[in-house]
């Protein structure tokens, strides 16, 4: 999923060099969603693997 907001951003970048300020104004915020939703899952299983490796360790 970061593959995807990282290729995202690359295209809103180099649309914004070319004018095409509405596809890149689209594509930053599509990759700006799929950052925080990789983010939002990365705590979630840093969280569910915290909780699960103290129950296995006690």
């Amino acid at each position: 999923m970061l593959k995807m907001a990282l290729f995202f951003a690359v295209i809103a970048v180099i649309a914004a060099l070319f004018g095409f300020t509405g596809i890149a104004a689209g594509a930053a915020a599509i990759a700006k969603i799929l950052f925080f939703i990789f983010v939002v899952l990365c705590v979630v299983f840093l969280v569910i693997a915290l909780v699960v490796t103290k129950k296995i360790v006690d």
